[in-house]
């Protein structure tokens, strides 16, 4: 059973969205940045729109909640309480820091093998020219 939450909060400048979801022992984890306070018809829409572009952090291990009846009451006040809260679970945050660590990597990677390339090049060039001086003699 799949279950995921949605948590839309202020990080200055900007509204920033997580999106959580829990699959099994599989926990993953979203940052979605809005411009202006987003309205929840913007918020359904952007999902809707864009889900297939939605870069999810690395899967963690997680455990699943138990779920048990709980008096109607009591969920609404935790339901209350879970909107008076402001800001993100830890374990979201150390999802988005490895997200983040991955794409640092990966751009690292990618810019060593831009440069390579470009001296690869630039040596080709010198190589080339110094055939072109020589040809003649």
């Amino acid at each position: 059973m799949a279950q995921s939450t949605l948590t839309v909060f202020f990080e200055y400048p900007f509204w920033v969205g997580v999106y959580e979801r829990m699959d099994g022992e599989r926990y993953e984890v979203c940052k979605i940045t809005f411009g202006a306070e987003p309205k929840d018809y913007e918020v359904w829409e952007f999902l809707r729109k864009n889900w297939s572009r939605l870069r999810f952090s690395p899967p963690m291990k997680g455990q699943r909640p138990e779920e048990r009846r709980r008096n109607p009451k009591r969920r609404q006040r935790e339901i209350r309480s879970k909107l008076q809260e402001s800001g993100v679970g830890t374990k979201a945050q150390q999802a988005l820091k490895l997200q983040q660590e991955a794409n640092q990597q990966e751009r690292k990677t990618l810019r060593r093998e831009q440069r390579e390339a470009e001296k690869e090049r630039q040596y080709q060039l010198r190589q080339q020219k110094k055939r072109e001086k020589h040809r003649g003699h």
